[in-house]
């Protein structure tokens, strides 16, 4: 069980009793002294929780913990049944048209039913808890705060041996360079050196802190070991390296007097203050120093590095493998020298590369190694995993385990639940962030801020605490993935518990106090089946397929079966996956898990839903990804009212959206919007865009499929997209093959009109538009960094493109009337000041592909006689100073390139295939309609 857990489970247990929502339930159904009962129990258990949790060395408070955990679980899932069942009703009361059958299911006599029922589930619980709390260890101490540090002292000092530093040299020449080069208008500037524990940043430091290039450099240096006590008093002390008791008054005199006009160096080893207040205190006495002064600073969070207004932040990053290899042979083998048993080496070279590049895991299992001239000892040792070496002091899950031991509660909860994600596995922070939400494990006193961003927060500032690496962004800056190093892996096991498990093929045995699992190999149900020991832990909350393909159609049994095993089972289930199975139909046992938040029945072959699954009312996350064959949704999807995230990426087959959907008002992921053009979807019609302009929360991407002329001029829906500004993405997809004959081109164009997005936008596709022309609201599109559009066959202009100042990625594919790209007026009308502008000032990417007819890049205009002649071909303003890529495909007409590509200083791909004019005079390495282009990397000119 991760530290924290308990406390955080506490807490959102106090925090709904205390809720208007269920003080008025416990007024419904006449329970509320229970409820208040409940809610002093477990103000009094929180209040030891976190004592209980750092002592559980002790076998009795470990016990009494593991007891503590059944029954909050088990009080968690009772208010959670009260919470559906109090929502269900809100909602049918709301609803002015309630059928009999639900005005009986809310009858006076149901309700007193339900609230006996209940009512014997809280007395039940009040007397566990009371049982539980009478058998509490006498040394917990109450306290009722979460702390956010513990007393956990560090001592570091300045000397290190040089020798016994390795592959460092390179990190200390640019620290030293940093040191000592002026990059600050201020006499006294910060320096930080970040990374994960074990990675050797003190080491470096006392590296640094002696050589002799330093020590001549600066005439005063003070090395002082922070730790986690920063407090102004307890700091200076360190600094003065005074033992006195003085007062504030007369330390902060001794130390400004200390630095007075001298050009010193203060190492601050250790730091993990992340309060700036703190910070800005010590600052202030420390500002008196002399020109050139430098604070370094090691830590292993990047907020410690920003709130100490860092000049430079250095990340300090692992060994190589050469010089892991190195330190390796330096601490297993006897002055160094490497053995000649092949074996040994072998296994040794596949320890050292285990230690993924961290100084202190490669000294610690080097040191555990040394001398051991035995074969055996050595294939003995290959067999373990870090987390089963005894933790010696100096071990680095110890080391590691501090930077863990100071996070408050909330993130150790959420980092102990990566333990479920196997090493090295690249994990989607959107789906985490998910996952987080739907443990419950979020908490948000900000009604303006959604749980999803505050799941956000947490993740950033695991990730600046060196959690989490490899963070991965798409080109708009959102971030995709990330993943843990090995030994953050190790640590989340450790902290985690018996709690978690990644389950591996053969695995039989599981502990009764499990809680989440995942499955970290391929589940074929035609040939897995679930370990008789699994079902005994009845308080899974967490069950999560990690690496699932796609099977061939399976047994329905099968599946009916699986699933009945899990339903039956683990009751207190919220999340729950079963992506990728194969099925054909959702398992009708499923319409008994209440609790649950997340599914994912992605990738399976299900037509339709099953009415019951809108009765999964306190679902969250609903993944349909990828179910190729679905052709509709439950026509009651408005009764989903917890509903955030509705993943239909590549759902392909559906026919449109269910009448309704736009009352989901929570709502933030909804990746299509499918419309019919007929109102009678399914049984209970058809939802048209002014419900998409009701979803004012969506975030990230949207497409919007089987557009057409006459469902989005019919729909009068007003601009439905305008407002919607978290989408980054928006695809408009027009119905294949519309007949247009006989339409009026401005009402076609009208149509588009209606679907102005708003000016955040960053990704626009348009596909298969029949008007001649675009809509205006192009040119308001200022974010707008991918621009693509397809398949729009009678678009003969296209909208003023050129000035779009966050414009890099432009496709122009299949428009098949389009002769110029754009229009402009002669240069003889052009003002000085317009001659000047770059035209596609960011852009980096152009592509045009089959557009038979294009002649040109711009069809001049002129405003006399005397210039009819003249062509745009000719105008010398400057324009792509961006363009690295130019792909220019099956545009047999097209004569020339705009006049600012013949000197594109950028360019380092340019592909002009099947454009036999422009092929023929690009050929030609030399002369006015080109420059020499054989300095480009990369050329494809046929």
């Amino acid at each position: 069980m991760a530290e924290g857990v308990l406390f955080n489970i506490a807490e959102g247990i106090i925090g709904r009793l205390g809720s208007l929502a269920f003080q008025e339930i416990g007024l419904i159904w006449g329970v509320q002294d229970e409820f208040q009962k409940l809610k002093e129990t477990v103000v009094a258990f929180q209040a030891v929780l976190l004592d209980a949790e750092q002592k559980q060395a002790n076998n009795e408070v470990k016990l009494w913990l593991q007891s503590v955990e059944d029954a909050v679980y088990e009080a968690d899932d009772v208010l959670d049944e009260f919470n559906t069942k109090a929502q269900q009703r809100q909602m049918v009361l709301e609803n002015t048209k309630v059928s009999k059958k639900v005005h009986l299911f809310f009858s006076n006599s149901n309700q007193l039913v339900f609230g006996l029922k209940m009512g014997h589930k809280i007395k039940n619980i009040n007397k566990r808890i009371n049982e539980v709390a009478s058998h509490r260890p006498s040394d917990l101490k109450d306290n009722h705060e979460d702390t956010r540090f513990i007393k956990r002292e560090r001592v570091t000092h300045s000397f290190v041996p040089e020798e016994n530093i390795v592959g460092r040299d390179e990190d200390t020449k640019a620290i030293i360079q940093l040191l000592m080069d002026p990059i600050s208008t201020e006499n006294v500037s910060t320096i930080s050196i970040v990374g994960i524990g074990g990675l050797g940043k003190t080491a470096l430091a006392q590296l640094i802190f002696n050589n002799k290039v330093i020590q001549n450099h600066f005439e005063l240096k003070i090395w002082t070991c922070v730790s986690n006590a920063f407090e102004l008093d307890i700091v200076v002390k360190k600094i003065l390296q005074s033992k006195n008791h003085d007062e504030i008054e007369q330390l902060q005199k001794d130390l400004r007097k200390k630095v007075a006009r001298k050009k010193y160096l203060l190492v601050l080893d250790d730091v993990w203050n992340e309060d700036r207040e703190k910070w800005l205190s010590l600052k202030n006495l420390l500002m008196g120093g002399g020109e050139g002064s430098r604070i370094l600073i090691t830590t292993r969070s990047k907020t410690v590095a920003t709130i100490s207004d860092t000049a430079k932040s250095y990340t300090l990053k692992g060994l190589n493998e050469e010089q892991s290899w190195s330190l390796f042979k330096k601490m297993a083998y006897k002055d160094g020298k490497e053995t000649e048993n092949s074996t040994i080496k072998a296994v040794a070279e596949e320890v050292a590369r285990k230690c993924q590049g961290v100084p202190l895991a490669i000294r610690t299992i080097g040191g555990m190694l040394f001398a051991k001239d035995d074969e055996s000892d050595w294939l003995n040792f290959k067999e373990k995993e870090l987390s089963k070496i005894s933790q010696e002091e100096n071990d680095i899950l110890p080391t590691l385990k501090l930077s863990y031991d100071v996070l408050p509660s909330h993130l150790k909860h959420c980092f102990a639940y990566c333990s479920l994600f196997p090493p090295d596995y690249k994990i989607s922070v959107q789906r985490l962030i998910r996952l987080w939400v739907a443990q419950g494990f979020i908490k948000s006193s900000d009604e303006n801020k959604g749980l999803e961003d505050v799941a956000y927060e947490y993740y950033r500032e695991l990730l600046w605490r060196s959690f989490f690496q490899e963070e991965e962004k798409d080109e708009f800056g959102i971030i995709r993935s990330c993943k843990m190093h090995d030994l953050m892996n190790e640590l989340a096991i450790l902290v985690s518990g018996i709690g978690s498990v990644v389950v591996e093929p053969d695995q039989k045995n599981f502990h009764e106090k499990l809680r989440h699992v995942s499955f970290n190999f391929q589940v074929d149900l035609s040939e897995w089946e679930v370990p008789t020991s699994l079902p005994k832990a009845k308080k899974i909350r967490t069950f999560l397929f990690l690496c699932q393909n796609e099977f061939s159609d399976i047994d329905g049994s099968l599946c009916d079966s699986f699933c009945a095993i899990i339903v039956s089972n683990f009751k207190s289930l919220r999340m729950l996956s079963l992506s990728k199975l194969g099925i054909k139909g959702v398992p009708k046992c499923l319409r008994k898990m209440k609790y649950l938040r997340y599914l994912d029945v992605s990738g399976n072959r299900m037509k339709r839903l099953p009415d019951w699954i809108v009765g999964l009312s306190n679902l969250e996350t609903l993944d349909l990804s990828y179910c190729v064959k679905l052709v509709e949704l439950p026509r009651d999807i408005k009764k989903m009212f917890n509903l955030r995230h509705l993943i239909l990426e590549g759902c392909r087959g559906l026919s449109g959206m269910p009448r309704g959907i736009g009352e989901l008002k929570g709502v933030r992921t909804l990746n299509r919007f499918v419309l019919s053009e007929s109102n009678c979807l399914g049984r209970g019609g058809s939802a048209g865009l002014a419900e998409l302009g009701t979803l004012n929360e969506l975030r990230g991407e949207l497409e919007i499929d089987k557009l057409s002329h006459h469902v989005v001029s019919e729909s009068n829906v007003g601009t439905p997209l305008k407002d919607q500004q978290h989408l980054h993405s928006l695809q408009l997809i027009w119905k294949e093959g519309e007949d247009v004959k006989g339409v009026d081109g401005e009402d076609i164009i009208k149509s588009m009109e209606v679907l102005q997005p708003h000016s955040n936008l960053k990704q626009l596709l348009v596909f298969g538009y029949s008007g001649v022309r675009f809509a205006s609201w192009f040119s308001s599109l200022i974010n707008i960094v991918n621009l693509r559009l397809n398949g729009c066959e009678r678009c003969q202009h296209l909208p003023p493109l050129d000035h779009l100042p966050s414009l890099k990625s432009l496709e122009l594919r299949c428009l098949e009337k389009l002769e110029y790209i754009s229009k402009k007026e002669s240069s003889n009308s052009m003002s000085d000041e317009m001659m000047r502008i770059s035209l596609f000032p960011s852009l980096e990417q152009l592509s045009i592909a089959h557009c038979p007819v294009l002649k040109g890049w711009c069809r001049a205009h002129t405003h006399n006689s005397a210039s009819s002649s003249s062509s745009t071909e000719n105008m010398s303003f400057p324009s792509f100073p961006c363009l690295s890529t130019l792909y220019i495909n099956w545009c047999p007409n097209l004569t020339s390139l705009p006049e600012g590509t013949r000197a594109l200083p950028r360019l380092s791909t340019l592909h002009i295939l099947r454009c036999p004019i422009l092929s023929a005079r690009c050929r030609k390495e030399t002369g006015e309609d080109w420059p020499k282009i054989a300095h480009i990397p990369h050329i494809d000119i046929r």
